[in-house]
């Protein structure tokens, strides 16, 4: 890890370069405002360092050399998202999941609840029958289901 601890453990938002997708979406759902290089089209360490100065986004990586020249950043050693998980909340992340989602585990914006009444898609459940949450970005619908609890159950592991 490198400078910047008081701000990785403070929630403070995210850009997670190319090799970390997947713990991109343990991410946010764990409520963290985390961009992921790939998903802003940005490959290039230096796209990537401007990308954080202008967004005032923390970088996670685990090229040291994109480390080294970020300055303030997160330097993961693992390639398993499990371990990364781990180094993480070594580092102070907090690792749980909030009460409901908050964040599109695609495309990282903000959730909003669908209204009981409101038609879903058919992959989703009756937001009458339970919490359903929209992302009004790209479409995609949330609920505290069996992926919830798997990510509970990895998170509750580390």
């Amino acid at each position: 890890m490198t400078d910047r601890q008081d701000r990785q453990a403070s929630s403070g938002p995210l850009l997670l370069d190319t090799m970390l997708g997947k713990l991109a979406t343990y991410l946010r759902m764990c409520g963290y405002d985390v961009a992921y290089a790939l998903d802003e089209g940005v490959e290039a360490d230096d796209a990537l360092l401007d990308l954080a100065a202008s967004e005032d986004r923390l970088i996670v990586t685990r090229d040291r050399e994109l480390a080294r020249r970020a300055g303030e950043s997160v330097l993961l050693e693992s390639r398993a998202v499990e371990d990364q998980l781990r180094e993480l909340a070594t580092a102070g992340f907090d690792l749980t999941l909030p009460s409901e989602p908050q964040r599109c585990g695609v495309c990282n914006a903000a959730l909003a609840r669908v209204e009981t009444t409101d038609p879903t898609p058919a992959y989703a459940p009756d937001p009458g029958e339970m919490a359903v949450w929209r992302c009004p970005d790209c479409g995609q619908h949330f609920w505290r289901g069996s992926h919830w609890d798997d990510v509970a159950e990895t998170l509750t592991e580390l």
